[in-house]
């Protein structure tokens, strides 16, 4: 048991990419007991520019020290995460349950704010993003009647875009991106349509397929969730707002499987971390369903969630041991389920409004979670919009956990197919036509 090591997200990454695998310290996360909130934010989001505004979730950097959340007043916010000189998290801006009622003001304050011009559709991270490289600092957003923007984590200033055009010449807008996982090219969705941009040459040049053919045959509506298979096999899979997902090839795109079952619109699709097994959720859907890639014919199980009565998207996410899973939904817990089993494991009162967003830290014993719901109240009156300090917030939470070491987490890079470089964000044209934003 290490429970006082500290490890370093970048000294891990670093000796991936290097291909030394000494002995790997992984947080075994505990469940038997609540989690104790680190930090907590409320007050800068009710600063915004429209008193109804509303957070719409949360997204962890994958290098950990950042968390991106995306709310309605079409504003990103980065929080970095605080350390000690040795690396360790500092808890100087720790909020208690004790004191968080009357908190004048939050944690701290954001780091950086990027400023969209239209309602947020989707947000990504760069995969091999590092703060120690500067030019790997970035994130793309897709927002409504707007090309896909790539963002400068550092500075928030637009770096280029990314423009699909419809036939009639006017940009279309993707309704999900995410970036393949050697982070040379960025996925994105469409009506009935799949583009493919290199990231390495913004502008309006794509590759495109048609998701749904003149046969008749494959996923038809709007792709509105993307995600990779995390095993390097090649695999993506495409939720659509058709009820259905697919599972593609990510070379060619061809169809390998179409999943049908989910009650609503499909609104979130992960693999888990061995890449056998994917995850969907829908819209007004209370259930997380459970696939086995390797033989879809059937359901494996199904885990219960409160989002039945809520158009949001409620967004789920897998810790990086892969045992748990952890869940938002409409009362305000986190849910935390055994993928082995796919039981109930425990839970938590993390927000008193509808909670939307959760995602783990993807090294430390940490997760953050957001909450919000839209309101409607009487015009002109100010009643409904006095919101407590842990409704419209963001939290992030402490894991009770014991540091396991796994000298066999990994194998030959060659064998598992890993890249252990990735491409010079520097090398991007970033000539005034390419930031072209509007």
């Amino acid at each position: 048991m290490l429970e006082d090591e500290n490890i370093e997200p970048t000294t891990i990454q670093s000796a991936s990419k290097e291909g030394e695998y000494a002995a790997l310290f992984w947080p075994a996360l505990r469940f038997d007991e609540p989690p104790q909130r680190l930090y907590h934010f409320h007050h800068q989001f009710k600063r915004a520019s429209h008193s109804n505004s509303f957070l719409k979730g949360v997204k962890w950097s994958p290098d950990g020290s950042f968390f991106l959340t995306n709310s309605d007043d079409n504003k990103l916010r980065l929080f970095d995460l605080p350390t000690n000189p040795d690396g360790s998290i500092s808890d100087q801006y720790n909020t208690t349950g004790s004191t968080l009622v009357s908190a004048p003001s939050d944690s701290y304050d954001a780091k950086v704010i990027v400023h969209e011009g239209e309602s947020v559709y989707d947000y990504c991270w760069y995969p091999y993003m590092s703060s120690s490289d500067p030019t790997t600092c970035v994130f793309a957003t897709t927002t409504r009647d707007h090309p896909i923007h790539l963002w400068d984590a550092v500075s928030g200033q637009l770096r280029c875009t990314y423009r699909a055009y419809d036939s009639m010449d006017e940009i279309a807008a993707a309704f999900a991106i995410a970036f393949n996982p050697a982070g040379t090219k960025i996925f994105a969705g469409y009506n009935k349509a799949l583009r493919v941009f290199d990231v390495h040459r913004p502008g309006r040049d794509f590759e495109h397929y048609s998701t749904f053919t003149s046969n008749k045959d494959g996923q038809t509506g709007i792709v509105s969730s993307i995600a990779f298979s995390p095993a390097y096999n090649g695999m993506l899979a495409a939720g659509s707002y058709s009820q259905t997902t697919a599972i593609y090839v990510e070379d060619n795109m061809e169809l390998l499987y179409l999943l049908h079952g989910q009650v609503g619109g499909v609104t979130q699709v992960q693999f888990s971390k061995d890449g056998n097994y994917l995850y969907t959720g829908g819209r007004k859907d209370p259930y997380i369903l459970c696939w086995d890639v390797r033989n879809t014919v059937d359901i494996l199980y199904k885990l219960y969630r409160s989002s039945e009565n809520t158009n949001q998207r409620i967004s789920f996410d897998i810790e990086p041991g892969g045992r748990h899973l952890g869940t938002g939904g409409q009362d305000g817990q986190v849910h935390i389920y055994d993928l082995q089993t796919g039981n109930w494991t425990a839970s938590f009162q993390a927000a008193s409004d509808t909670l939307n967003g959760f995602c783990f830290h993807p090294y430390y014993p940490m997760a953050a979670s957001s909450s919000g719901h839209r309101r409607f109240g009487v015009p002109d009156s100010e009643e409904d919009l006095c919101l407590s300090v842990e409704e419209n917030c963001v939290s992030v939470w402490n894991f009770s956990c014991t540091w396991i070491t796994n000298n066999s987490a990994y194998k030959d890079d060659e064998e598992n197919g890993i890249p252990v470089e990735h491409e010079d964000l520097d090398s991007i044209d970033q000539n005034p036509d390419v930031l072209e934003a509007h």
